[in-house]
């Protein structure tokens, strides 16, 4: 998970990401933001997020945001 705090970092820093639960609610990430995160997580983990699964829960934490990519990982290789 912590790929992914340094991921957000990178994009938007000075949030507390490891605790923070709404990033999405509380509008600390945009649309552009996670257009930028989603292509940022696709390079670092070598997977592909679908239009579908960008939604509030999915990125509203680091935490849903790693159990995300994590899901995804683990079906690519399926």
């Amino acid at each position: 998970m912590d790929t992914v705090i340094d991921i957000l970092e990178s994009l938007k820093p000075g949030i507390d990401y490891a605790h923070a639960t709404d990033l999405v609610t509380s509008r600390v990430l945009d649309s552009l933001t996670i257009i930028a995160l989603v292509g940022e997580l696709e390079d670092e983990y070598d997977i592909s997020i679908p239009a579908v699964e960008i939604v509030v829960s999915n990125f509203n934490s680091a935490a849903a945001i790693y159990a995300l990519v994590e899901r995804l990982a683990s079906e690519e290789t399926l």
